[in-house]
């Protein structure tokens, strides 16, 4: 494996719409636009009785999970307004890109994936659940996160009635590790849980022999619960001392009364838990009061507002800039397939600015999930919870014959062999409770707008993550 690896990146972003329509068995269209909920789903229909016309909806039709053949509907919890606003266009792309481009060129059990999105912005994640589940009838619902905890008695009770629907997530970090990845609870996670965004800050921190620290969070609860891990991880670690941490509010025009409080203290690095924009104000803020430093962030810095914000020009006047993520292998044929289909793909590969490349971490790691997903679903025999749940981790892990793309592991899962799936990401296996095995890394940001690759050792990582992380069982969110 290297070492590191360094890619351009690209710093303007134009948060164009995306349009994607798709029909279904009957010839109804499929739309999905960026910033708008979806109005018209695959599956719906009408009827008239008595003069009267009725709307049934996929989900009040029943399609079987496992006797079904109409077309599969996978649903994007998204965020196209509120505080995650500026990257809903480009986490739309994540899905659309493995959906259309790789796995609808041979789907799983022969059924197209018909993708729509539900903007969670504004009407909560809860009620774009309910709506996506209960009316557009989603077979996969994509996205569980930061708000799953009041509706998750309510999707656990919906799972047991319908055996479905599945649900893989990117954003999954804030669901306690211990909780999902069976049939009851069918979520599994791509890119590990948010305490190891705070716990690996305080891991990279003690590489660079960090002695003192200052954490900057805002008030955002998967933010919270890193910063919290990262507090943890720094008394768990011992040696570095916290100066101090300081919590605000997100969506700030300025946090120059924290950036000078921070310069103030001089700390050896700074691990910071907020957005894009809130994290590049005060890194320039601070920088204009006079302090370099190590700034040691989170994986939304590879939006490309964050350096459009920054600005190139402040790097130069930090010790370093970068933040921590799910690194990625490029010494496998399984980066070769998808950079190469990424690149020849029409938008992805041609508009950097908007999707940010193959080597941005939540476009790999989300192909990584959506394919373990199609080829488990092949290998299980059925889109029910039942089957799909614990196949998971059969094509996952060993023992089994290592494949490294959709189409040669799905040919391999058809002619009945057991496989082991290598992705871009490395190994596929799950931990209990859904939660991917990732290779976590410290991304360093370059004034020439490259990147680095800084590998963090693994094993004492997970270490680190499993002292400091709290099991939510039973109880969790009023559980």
């Amino acid at each position: 494996m290297r070492k590191s690896t360094r890619v351009v990146l690209a710093l303007l972003l134009a948060l164009s719409l995306i349009v994607v329509a798709c029909g279904d068995d009957e010839g109804e269209e499929t739309t999905t636009t960026a910033g708008e909920g979806t109005t018209t789903t695959a599956g719906e229909g009408t009827t008239t009785t008595a003069g009267e016309e009725t709307t049934t909806t996929a989900a009040e039709e029943g399609l079987d999970c496992r006797t079904g053949t109409g077309n599969i509907t996978v649903g994007e919890l998204a965020y196209y307004t509120g505080e995650f606003a500026p990257y809903g266009t480009m986490l739309t792309g994540t899905h659309t890109f493995p959906i259309e481009v790789i796995i609808n060129q041979d789907p799983p059990l022969g059924r197209h994936w018909d993708f729509i999105a539900e903007d969670i912005g504004t009407v909560g994640e809860a009620a774009a659940a309910h709506k996506m589940i209960e009316e557009d009838g989603v077979t996969i619902l994509m996205d569980p996160a930061h708000g799953y905890g009041p509706y998750r008695t309510w999707f656990m009770e919906w799972v047991e009635e319908h055996d479905g629907p599945l649900g893989p997530t990117l954003h999954g970090g804030s669901i306690p590790f211990d909780i999902g990845g069976d049939a009851q609870e069918p979520i599994f996670r791509a890119q590990g849980p948010d305490a190891g965004l705070g716990a690996n800050g305080a891991v990279y921190a003690e590489m660079i022999g960090a002695q003192t620290v200052v954490i900057f969070a805002t008030q955002v609860e998967g933010f919270q619960l890193a910063a919290d891990a990262a507090e943890a991880a720094l008394g768990y670690i011992g040696g570095i001392e916290l100066l101090a941490r300081i919590d605000v509010p997100h969506t700030q025009d300025s946090y120059r009364t924290q950036a000078q409080q921070i310069a103030d203290l001089d700390p050896d690095a700074v691990i910071v838990e907020a957005g894009s924009l809130e994290s590049a104000t005060v890194i320039r803020e601070a920088a204009e009061a006079g302090l370099s430093t190590n700034w040691i962030g989170e994986t939304g810095w590879s939006q490309a507002e964050f350096l459009e914000t920054l600005g190139l020009e402040t790097i130069d006047t930090q010790e370093s800039v970068g933040y921590i993520a799910v690194g990625y292998r490029d010494d496998n044929p399984a980066w070769e397939f998808y950079s190469a289909a990424w690149e020849a793909s029409d938008p992805w590969g041609q508009d950097d600015a908007t999707y940010l490349g193959a080597a941005n971490p939540y476009n790999y790691t989300e192909y990584d999930m959506l394919t373990l997903t199609a080829l488990a679903v092949e290998w299980g025999g059925s889109y029910c919870a039942s089957d799909w749940a614990p196949a998971m981790f059969e094509v996952a892990a060993a023992p089994g014959e290592v494949c490294y793309t959709y189409p040669d592991c799905l040919a391999l899962v058809k002619a009945g062999t057991d496989i082991d799936y290598e992705g871009v990401t490395g190994p596929g296996d799950f931990a209990e409770g859904g939660m991917n095995a990732v290779t976590p890394v410290f991304v360093q940001t370059f004034s020439d707008g490259t990147l680095e690759q800084v590998f963090i050792d693994s094993v004492y990582s997970l270490e680190v993550i499993l002292a400091v992380s709290e099991p939510g069982g039973d109880d969790w969110a009023g559980n």
